[in-house]
Parts: C-alpha cells; sequence; structure tokens
C-alpha cells in the first residue's frame, strides 16, 4: 500500500512534506488492496481471531480495517504509515490504532509501546518496494515488533525482480536524456527473491515461503494518471509541473506500444514478491 517515501528522515520527524494524497492514492490505484489482488497475500497471512497484527504500509485502511474483523474483540490490528494522509484516511476508515512511523526504523508511540514485541504477525502489502534507503532496518523492525517466541511470522507482498519491466526503464531513459541522473532519482527497490531471503535469513528469519508472480494490472486511467500517483513525488519531485508533465507526457509514448491495447486501455506488468517468513527464538 502507501508507505515510505525515500528519505533518510526519522519516524518521529513532523517537518517532511508529506508527498501521498489518500485520495489521489484511492482514484488511481485502488486495485492495490482489491480483493482480486490481496487474496494470495492474505491468504498467506492466515490471520486468526485473539491475533495481534501489525500492518507496515497501511495506506488507507481498507485491509487493515478488514483484518480487524478477523482478529475480533480478542485481538488486535495496528496500522502504520509513513504519510500523515493516509493515517487520517485509515482511521476514518474505520482503522482504530494507526499511527505515522517510518518503517526503515520503525518507532512506536507511547500509548502503542507495551504492543512493541508482542505481535503474531507483521504484514504488509505493496510497501516495501518504497524502503529502498535500508530494506534491512525494515526487516530489523519487524524483528524487534514481533512476539520471540519461535512463531512470529512476517508476511508480505511487494514489488519484486522485473516489477515495472518497460515503464522504468522508460523513465530512465526519458530523464536520462534531460541530463539527470535516474539511478540516484529512482526510488525502487525490487529485489530478487535470492537476494531478500539472503536479507531476512541474515536477521534470524527461517524462509518458509518467497515467490515472484507476474500479473497484468490493469490501470483505471492513462500512464500519466499512474504516473501523478507514483513519479511526480518521488523520481520527479525537483521539477516544476511543466519539467514534470512533459517527462510523464514523453514517457507516455515510450510505453504505449507495450502498455496500451487496442482500444486505449492501459496496463503495466507488475511482478509481486510474497514471502512468509518465521523468526527464531533465537534472536
Amino acid at each position: 500500500m502507501a508507505s515510505n517515501t525515500p528519505s533518510n528522515t526519522n519516524s518521529t520527524t513532523t517537518e517532511v512534506k508529506d508527498t501521498w494524497s489518500a485520495e489521489l492514492y484511492n482514484k488511481n490505484a485502488s486495485f492495490v488492496y482489491s480483493p482480486a489482488f490481496t487474496s494470495a497475500v492474505l491468504s498467506l497471512l492466515d490471520a486468526k481471531p485473539g491475533e495481534k497484527i501489525l500492518d507496515v504500509g497501511c495506506g488507507s485502511g481498507e485491509i487493515t480495517a478488514d483484518l480487524q474483523k478477523v482478529v475480533g474483540e480478542g485481538g488486535v490490528v495496528v496500522g502504520t504509515d509513513f504519510s500523515r494522509d493516509m493515517i487520517q484516511k485509515s482511521k476514518a476508515n474505520g482503522v482504530k490504532y494507526a499511527f505515522v512511523a517510518d518503517a526503515q526504523a520503525l518507532e512506536f508511540p507511547s500509548d502503542l509501546q507495551p504492543h512493541r514485541g508482542a505481535f503474531d504477525a507483521i504484514f504488509t502489502n505493496a510497501a516495501l518496494h518504497w524502503c529502498k534507503r535500508d530494506p534491512v532496518g525494515v526487516i530489523k523492525s519487524a524483528k524487534a515488533a514481533l512476539k520471540k517466541d519461535g512463531k512470529g511470522r512476517f508476511v508480505g507482498e511487494f514489488g519484486g525482480y522485473l516489477n515495472c519491466v518497460g515503464l522504468r526503464g522508460a523513465i530512465h531513459s526519458v530523464l536520462r536524456k534531460r541530463g539527470c541522473d535516474p539511478y540516484k532519482l529512482d526510488p525502487w527497490y525490487f529485489p530478487s527473491t535470492q537476494d531478500y531471503q539472503a536479507l531476512l535469513e541474515s536477521e534470524g528469519f527461517e524462509v518458509q515461503h518467497i515467490s515472484l508472480t507476474p500479473r497484468i494490472t490493469a490501470l483505471p486511467g492513462d500512464l500519466v494518471s499512474w504516473q501523478q500517483t507514483f513519479c511526480r513525488e518521488s523520481w520527479l519531485a525537483d521539477m516544476t509541473d511543466q519539467e514534470a508533465e512533459e517527462v510523464m507526457k514523453e514517457v507516455q509514448g515510450l510505453c504505449a506500444v507495450d502498455c496500451q491495447d487496442a482500444s486505449g486501455k492501459w496496463a503495466i506488468m507488475y511482478v509481486r514478491l510474497r514471502f512468509v517468513a518465521v523468526l527464531s527464538q533465537i534472536v
């Protein structure tokens, strides 16, 4: 879901501009939390009544609210996201406990501190590919939040190797032509299964499942609208509106041959990395 923008800021920093818009996200990317696209990872999570679950990168809270219903009154679900706008929207959507934080260095507010180290599961959907600065920091944050009984599980899905193939290359090409360093501007972390499994194991997790799943993702609008949601405030943050619009239109033009069908509808090839990892008792 929505998550951390690439930033070196601490989770408690309030001066950082919130570059996410829950309204824009819901308009252009509601597919992210649709049942069709989340059923597989939620099946891997296999939430149970009475469990404590932390939803990292909860975005506008649709899945978080559903998990609350699953765990019931005997359980607890807490959502966290880097975006204050997303957290406000998640609470409006019925999420009882939610707070702003950086998943790469997760800090709990004082009223939720008793839950730290007591979660049965850490869940995340469509968020960790925004944690390029410190992907190991995310795993360490999950580790610190989980129970140490040998059963605490870390379950999630995010963009993996070959995610947005073609589109990402087009953005690099257009930016390079304009004299920019696309590798420096690129905010995305799309690891292979081998690379991510190695990171999980380095922090004491036993990987029970890890896979890459290609998924053709139809867009509700054109590719410029998609870039407005996912690129304007990351890749193109330092550009004027006119410059950014020119880049997005040029990228769309390059991608049309692969991403637009005969009727004019747009789609992107997503590739999702899904994983289930259990924390060893000895950590």
